[in-house]
């Protein structure tokens, strides 16, 4: 009978997983539990509840030399707890129907759960992650598997060149601040389950959390169900900002840095630290990125680029805000023998643009797909939850989700233009060139 159960309850879970229902712009709830803070959005569409939490455990918190620490302190959360080895842990997983994923960036470790709304299946999930988070064991035999692992997987991404021009661009442009500091095999191979354990228990504490959550849950419903798992965390104190401070890039232009690879593309990426999360200026940044790059087939770079010279496939430009300035960057691949006219068309259009800003059409055009595209962004209950943990952990308004169409159309021309010429310095940007040295000319 219990079988059978949860052989309904997975079928039902699998098929809803991959329901989407068209969501209007979500009405948000933010409210505090035991001194952690919580985004609710209430929606009785679907049986099903998806949870999101945030620790303040992102790749900025590896001490120095100690780099992949985070990353690999999420690994071992799945690899057994003080009450239950690895494998009887991934059992008790199924058999809820529990599903996970988990994702390390610059600023947060970000765990995602998705269970059954349906009391007794809610209950035990809520008891299950409440235990993976609070208590692993970090066994010694799957600490050295999962360090064995993380260093074969990044040998292995190490020959690819767009990994090669993106961990570069990084470094390149963070050379002082722990965005800057990347994992290696000689970061990861020291690190010891004494270095997991000491990193667990200081950046895993309900002073480090964030939680977002979206299902058929009323307010006193949701405190009740994150209780357990705030319980089982320590206290924990906020950390201070990861020091130093970003600094000011160098007056100096850099030059472009080739680095040779065997390939027929050259990987271009271009870039320089340009917003934070919370910038007030996010709207307009957002919409002239569109316009320039960001809007597939309509923007300007793919108009000079692609449809103009036919010097790439793909070419696009994007933001990547952080809790620092995090990048605005170009990206395109083109063959090694075009590789210099396609960044002088680059530069070029974006000298351009710089210099007139967008056509009334054209902020008309990227309006209209920003602001009426926002539904599709948020369509299914874990894309509204992926936003929503953004919207808790960076601490934006609690109605920003609900507010981006009417800010998206607020946007100016004359704002769009005013803050590309003061914000993007052609003299400040890093120019990353990896391959194209085996294509025949």
């Amino acid at each position: 009978m219990k079988l059978r159960l949860l052989s309904f309850w997975t079928a039902l879970l699998i098929f809803l997983s991959h329901a989407s229902i068209v969501h209007a712009a979500p009405i948000s709830e933010r409210f505090v539990v035991d001194g952690v803070v919580i985004d609710l959005v209430e929606t009785r569409t679907l049986p099903i509840i998806d949870l999101i939490l945030s620790f303040d455990a992102g790749s900025r918190r590896d001490p120095p030399q100690q780099e992949g620490l985070a990353s690999l302190t999420q690994a071992l959360l799945f690899g057994g707890t003080t009450a239950r080895e690895e494998q009887s842990l991934a059992e008790a997983i199924a058999d809820l129907a529990l599903q996970h994923s988990g994702a390390v960036d610059q600023d947060r470790s970000i765990l995602r759960w998705r269970f059954l709304a349906d009391a007794p299946i809610r209950d035990a999930a809520l008891s299950l992650i409440a235990e993976i988070v609070a208590t692993p064991a970090f066994p010694e035999p799957i600490v050295v598997r999962e360090k064995n692992r993380a260093i074969a997987a990044l040998q292995e991404s190490l020959t690819r060149p767009e990994v090669v021009a993106e961990r570069t661009l990084w470094s390149r442009l963070y050379p002082d601040h722990p965005y800057g500091r990347l994992p290696t095999a000689e970061s990861l191979a020291p690190l010891t389950r004494e270095a997991l354990i000491a990193f667990h228990r200081r950046h895993y504490t309900r002073a480090t959390l964030s939680i977002a959550i979206v299902g058929p849950l009323s307010r006193a419903e949701a405190e009740a169900l994150v209780r357990p798992i705030i319980a089982a965390l320590p206290e924990g104190i906020p950390l201070p900002p990861p020091s130093p401070p970003l600094s000011a890039p160098s007056s100096a232009p850099p030059s472009p840095i080739y680095l040779p690879h065997p390939s027929t593309q050259t990987h271009w990426l271009v870039a320089l630290p340009l917003i934070r999360r919370d910038d007030p200026d996010y709207f307009p940044l957002l919409v002239g990125n569109w316009i320039f790059g960001g809007g597939s087939f309509s923007s300007r770079l793919v108009q000079a680029v692609r449809e103009a010279h036919g010097l790439a496939y793909s070419v696009y430009s994007q933001l990547e805000p952080l809790a620092d300035p995090g990048p605005w960057t170009i990206r395109f691949q083109t063959r090694g023998h075009q590789a210099e006219t396609a960044r002088a068309i680059v530069l070029e259009t974006l000298t351009r643009f710089l210099s007139e800003g967008p056509s009334e059409e054209e902020l008309r055009l990227a309006q209209t797909a920003l602001a009426d595209g926002w539904g599709l962004r948020l369509d299914s209950n874990r894309k509204i939850a992926d936003w929503l943990a953004i919207v808790n952990f960076y601490r934006l308004p609690p109605d920003w989700l609900n507010r981006y169409p009417e800010a998206v159309r607020a946007t100016t021309a004359e704002a769009i233009r005013n803050l590309f010429q003061q914000r993007i310095d052609l003299s400040a940007l890093t120019w990353i060139a990896v391959g194209g040295n085996d294509d025949p000319r």
